[in-house]
């Protein structure tokens, strides 16, 4: 029951971020997507262009697989981050973790997860990156998981699971610095069990951000290209490299402020999600 807590409650968590931080998303992986010279001034201007051109509804395009994904993804990587935690503890006997341990369980949860999302995360971001009905592909999710089947064999949708994993393993970070968050915040501010939960979060996942975003444009970009031979990017280096010479270094966080912006709140509401409903089960099980 103690190991099966931490998969209820990241499913929770999942939830809670994708209600949040979807419309940012979208929005992120736009600009990602789109060159310094293509449809888009910033992250003003694609959402404004987004809601004109395509109505509300549409920031929340792809939601549906993350809908059902996430659930899973969070579960799995917070149960695998309880559960390394909870190993981790019996090695150690009455000695609480050290920060180095807490960011070990959050590369565990980081590279178990990757293999559930990367087919998740390449279907949200080809539909996210459908402007109109004249670059439409795909109908739905389910048609974009034939199509890809169809066009490239059923390991198409792992395409890009090196840079996935790439990505998800700056969840060290997240996980050592939110522990050294929950550690240092009651010093300086007066607060409770859950707003110290909400702030550690948010500031975790700005500092997971910062690290981890050239690993996120670089999946995206070689996620998202079209199913032609030959591919424009056969490897995600090459994506690296093509990014590096049409935009510079700065191209690497190109739609950085949408996700700089959606990284607090979502992720702080995750966090808070995910300890209080962990708390809760906990008591439950106590009574």
């Amino acid at each position: 029951q103690n190991r099966a807590r931490g998969f209820a409650a990241g499913m929770a968590s999942g939830i809670t971020k994708l209600a949040v931080g979807h419309p940012f998303d979208t929005v992120k992986i736009r600009l990602q997507t789109s060159g310094p010279d293509g449809r888009f001034k910033g992250p003003l201007d694609c959402l404004k262009k987004t809601i004109s051109k395509e109505g509300p509804k549409a920031l929340y395009k792809g939601a549906t697989p993350p809908l059902v994904g996430w659930m899973f993804m969070d579960s799995i990587m917070l149960g695998t981050l309880h559960n390394a935690r909870v190993t981790m503890q019996s090695w150690n006997g009455d000695k609480p973790l050290s920060l180095f341990q807490h960011g070990l369980a959050g590369l565990a949860g980081g590279l178990t997860v990757s293999f559930v999302a990367t087919p998740v995360e390449q279907i949200k971001a080809r539909l996210q990156v459908q402007y109109d009905s004249n670059t439409k592909v795909y109908k739905g999710p389910v048609d974009c998981i034939r199509q890809l089947v169809r066009n490239n064999g059923p390991t198409a949708l792992w395409t890009g699971l090196g840079p996935t994993m790439l990505f998800r393993s700056w969840f060290f970070l997240f996980w050592s610095s939110y522990e050294a968050s929950l550690r240092n915040i009651p010093a300086i501010f007066l607060l409770s069990d859950g707003g110290v939960s909400f702030v550690a979060g948010g500031l975790s996942a700005t500092v997971f951000w910062i690290g981890a975003f050239p690993s996120d444009v670089i999946k995206n970009r070689y996620m998202t290209q079209p199913d032609v031979t030959p591919r424009q990017f056969p490897t995600p280096m090459s994506v690296a490299r093509h990014v590096y010479q049409t935009q510079g270094l700065r191209g690497f966080y190109r739609g950085f402020l949408p996700s700089f912006l959606r990284a607090f709140p979502t992720n702080a509401a995750a966090v808070f999600m995910f300890e209080s409903v962990m708390s809760v089960l906990s008591t439950t099980e106590l009574d």
